[in-house]
Protein backbone atom coordinates (compact mmCIF):
# COMPACT_ATOMS: atom_id res chain seq x y z
CA UNK A 1 0.00 0.00 0.00
CA UNK A 2 1.43 3.37 -0.99
CA UNK A 3 1.72 6.34 1.35
CA UNK A 4 -0.88 8.26 -0.67
CA UNK A 5 -3.41 5.45 -0.36
CA UNK A 6 -2.73 5.17 3.37
CA UNK A 7 -3.12 8.90 3.86
CA UNK A 8 -6.29 9.09 1.77
CA UNK A 9 -7.88 6.27 3.76
CA UNK A 10 -6.76 7.81 7.05
CA UNK A 11 -8.00 11.29 6.10
CA UNK A 12 -11.36 9.92 4.99
CA UNK A 13 -11.81 7.95 8.21
CA UNK A 14 -10.62 10.81 10.41
CA UNK A 15 -12.90 13.34 8.71
CA UNK A 16 -15.89 11.04 9.11
CA UNK A 17 -15.03 10.47 12.76
CA UNK A 18 -14.37 14.13 13.56
CA UNK A 19 -17.57 15.25 11.87
CA UNK A 20 -19.79 13.33 14.27
CA UNK A 21 -21.76 15.03 17.05
CA UNK A 22 -20.05 12.88 19.69
CA UNK A 23 -16.67 14.30 18.81
CA UNK A 24 -18.03 17.85 19.03
CA UNK A 25 -19.50 17.06 22.46
CA UNK A 26 -16.13 15.59 23.48
CA UNK A 27 -14.38 18.80 22.40
CA UNK A 28 -16.87 20.91 24.36
CA UNK A 29 -16.29 18.60 27.34
CA UNK A 30 -12.53 19.08 27.15
CA UNK A 31 -12.98 22.85 27.12
CA UNK A 32 -15.45 22.64 30.04
CA UNK A 33 -12.96 20.61 32.07
CA UNK A 34 -10.26 23.15 31.23
CA UNK A 35 -12.48 26.05 32.33
CA UNK A 36 -13.51 24.28 35.54
CA UNK A 37 -9.88 23.54 36.44
CA UNK A 38 -8.93 27.19 35.98
CA UNK A 39 -9.47 28.12 39.65
CA UNK A 40 -7.63 24.96 40.79
CA UNK A 41 -4.53 26.06 38.88
CA UNK A 42 -5.03 29.73 39.73
CA UNK A 43 -5.51 30.51 36.03
CA UNK A 44 -1.75 30.13 35.62
CA UNK A 45 0.29 30.55 32.46
CA UNK A 46 0.74 26.77 32.31
CA UNK A 47 -3.03 26.27 32.54
CA UNK A 48 -3.50 28.64 29.58
CA UNK A 49 -0.59 27.09 27.68
CA UNK A 50 -2.19 23.64 27.86
CA UNK A 51 -5.35 24.69 26.03
CA UNK A 52 -3.53 26.97 23.59
CA UNK A 53 -1.06 24.26 22.63
CA UNK A 54 -3.73 21.58 22.37
CA UNK A 55 -6.07 23.63 20.22
CA UNK A 56 -3.23 24.82 17.99
CA UNK A 57 -2.06 21.27 17.32
CA UNK A 58 -5.58 20.00 16.64
CA UNK A 59 -6.33 22.96 14.36
CA UNK A 60 -3.07 22.52 12.46
CA UNK A 61 -3.75 18.84 11.80
CA UNK A 62 -7.42 19.35 10.97
CA UNK A 63 -6.55 21.87 8.25
CA UNK A 64 -4.79 19.12 6.30
CA UNK A 65 -7.59 16.61 6.83
CA UNK A 66 -10.26 19.12 5.79
CA UNK A 67 -8.27 20.19 2.73
CA UNK A 68 -7.81 16.58 1.66
CA UNK A 69 -11.52 15.90 2.06
CA UNK A 70 -12.51 19.04 0.15
CA UNK A 71 -10.04 18.29 -2.65
CA UNK A 72 -11.40 14.76 -3.01
CA UNK A 73 -15.03 15.92 -2.93
CA UNK A 74 -14.39 18.72 -5.44
CA UNK A 75 -12.61 16.36 -7.80
CA UNK A 76 -15.47 13.84 -7.59
CA UNK A 77 -18.02 16.57 -8.32
CA UNK A 78 -15.99 17.79 -11.30
CA UNK A 79 -15.80 14.27 -12.72
CA UNK A 80 -19.56 13.84 -12.30
CA UNK A 81 -20.20 17.18 -14.02
CA UNK A 82 -17.84 16.22 -16.83
CA UNK A 83 -19.79 13.00 -17.31
CA UNK A 84 -23.10 14.90 -17.43
CA UNK A 85 -21.69 17.26 -20.06
CA UNK A 86 -20.27 14.36 -22.05
CA UNK A 87 -23.53 12.41 -21.95
CA UNK A 88 -25.83 15.34 -22.79
CA UNK A 89 -26.69 15.69 -26.47
CA UNK A 90 -25.93 19.21 -27.66
CA UNK A 91 -23.67 20.03 -24.69
CA UNK A 92 -20.31 21.59 -25.43
CA UNK A 93 -17.52 19.10 -24.79
CA UNK A 94 -15.11 22.04 -24.64
CA UNK A 95 -16.49 22.63 -21.14
CA UNK A 96 -15.10 19.31 -19.95
CA UNK A 97 -12.28 19.77 -17.45
CA UNK A 98 -12.88 23.53 -17.47
CA UNK A 99 -11.32 23.96 -14.02
CA UNK A 100 -7.90 23.19 -15.52
CA UNK A 101 -7.94 26.12 -17.97
CA UNK A 102 -6.06 29.38 -17.57
CA UNK A 103 -7.80 32.42 -16.10
CA UNK A 104 -8.15 34.29 -19.42
CA UNK A 105 -9.74 31.29 -21.12
CA UNK A 106 -12.17 30.90 -18.21
CA UNK A 107 -13.04 34.59 -18.54
CA UNK A 108 -13.86 34.09 -22.23
CA UNK A 109 -16.23 31.24 -21.39
CA UNK A 110 -17.79 33.24 -18.55
CA UNK A 111 -18.45 36.23 -20.82
CA UNK A 112 -20.02 33.97 -23.43
CA UNK A 113 -22.42 32.47 -20.89
CA UNK A 114 -23.22 35.85 -19.36
CA UNK A 115 -24.18 37.04 -22.83
CA UNK A 116 -26.41 33.99 -23.34
CA UNK A 117 -28.06 34.63 -19.96
CA UNK A 118 -28.69 38.28 -20.83
CA UNK A 119 -30.26 37.28 -24.16
CA UNK A 120 -32.48 34.73 -22.39
CA UNK A 121 -33.65 37.36 -19.87
CA UNK A 122 -34.57 39.73 -22.71
CA UNK A 123 -36.51 36.92 -24.37
CA UNK A 124 -38.31 36.16 -21.09
CA UNK A 125 -39.25 39.83 -20.66
CA UNK A 126 -40.85 39.70 -24.12
CA UNK A 127 -42.93 36.69 -23.06
CA UNK A 128 -40.72 34.12 -24.72
CA UNK A 129 -39.00 31.06 -23.33
CA UNK A 130 -35.41 30.47 -22.37
CA UNK A 131 -35.40 26.69 -22.68
CA UNK A 132 -34.01 26.36 -26.18
CA UNK A 133 -30.49 25.76 -27.39
CA UNK A 134 -29.21 29.13 -28.62
CA UNK A 135 -26.77 27.68 -31.13
CA UNK A 136 -27.98 26.82 -34.66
Amino acid sequence: MTDITWYARFAKSASRFCGRPRVFVLAVGVIAVWVITGPLFDFSDTWQLVINTGTTIVTFLMVFLIQNTQNRDTEAIQIKLDELIRATRGAHNALLDLEELEEDTLETFRQRYESLAAQARVELSRGGQDTDTPEP
